[in-house]
């Protein structure tokens, strides 16, 4: 079938709004179908759509135009992609290379932080602030930390800061998490507070712990772990750590053997 009997076929106000429905790689896909797909794939009205919807703390919604935004068509030839990429596909693709690099920092840097399993929680919430001045989007966060094969604590880093940070539903974080299979990943986290004052002494400092799966706390089951992760050492709360939960061992049974009767 040629590009003319396709367009004969399907409406372009229908095939349109086929486009408009895809997600990125979908759209990818079908505009290398024919070229008619691929100029209507291409479209200005659908990529700018898909960038306010990833990036909306750019606060791309609110213009008025099509006006595309500046970016570094040097960046794609680095990333050995279309240098000639234009308009708001040419922006999206930019965008996303730079939010990539900048994620493998804020990874990284978590990484560097990691030490024998654990992150003690001054360091996490750096990384918090970076990923929020960095502007990263729900978005963002599911494509470059809900992954398998990165440590569930850039697991959990992803979801805390969804959830605090951007004001995600819950809804959408637990469905992400499950999409990407990491919602029964588990985490620990300690702390230790100070100990209370009675009768002029002052006990010993509590130490505190709690082990939950990262769907657990995307439905705020563990609030008060969430809570001490946002809050972190301060006022009574004198140290948090942040570790891989251990798995859980069974426990010892003991079999009782019949003894042997003697014939």
């Amino acid at each position: 079938m040629n590009n003319q009997s396709i367009q004969n076929s399907v409406p372009s106000d229908i095939a349109f709004k086929i486009a408009s429905l895809l997600q990125e790689l979908d759209l990818c896909a079908l505009g290398s179908c024919s070229r008619f797909w691929r100029e209507l794939c291409g479209s200005d009205h659908i990529w700018a759509g898909l960038c306010r919807d990833r990036w909306p703390a750019l606060g791309l919604d609110k213009e008025e135009s099509l006006t595309v935004p500046k970016f570094n068509a040097h960046q794609l030839q680095q990333q050995h992609l279309d240098s000639t990429l234009k308009g708001w596909r040419g922006f999206y693709v930019s965008k996303h290379y730079e939010m990539a690099s900048k994620a493998d920092a804020v990874i990284h840097f978590l990484e560097q932080c990691i030490s024998s399993e654990s992150i003690e929680v001054n360091h996490y919430l750096v990384a918090m602030q970076n990923m929020s001045s960095m502007q990263f989007g729900f978005k963002d966060v599911v494509v470059f930390f809900f992954k398998e094969n990165l440590h569930v604590l850039l697991n959990l880093a992803g979801l805390h800061y969804c959830i605090a940070w951007l004001g995600v539903p819950a809804e959408h974080v637990i469905e992400a998490v499950s999409r990407c299979k990491i919602s029964d990943r588990q985490i620990c986290v300690q702390w230790w507070k100070l100990g209370r004052w009675l009768y002029g002494f002052r006990l010993r400092d509590e130490s505190i712990s709690r082990r939950a799966s990262l769907r657990d706390l995307a439905m705020a089951k563990e609030q008060e772990v969430l809570d001490v992760l946002h809050r972190g050492a301060i006022h009574e709360v004198i140290r948090v750590q942040i570790s891989a939960a251990k798995p859980v061992s069974s426990p010892w049974s003991c079999q009782t053997q019949t003894p042997e009767t003697s014939g």
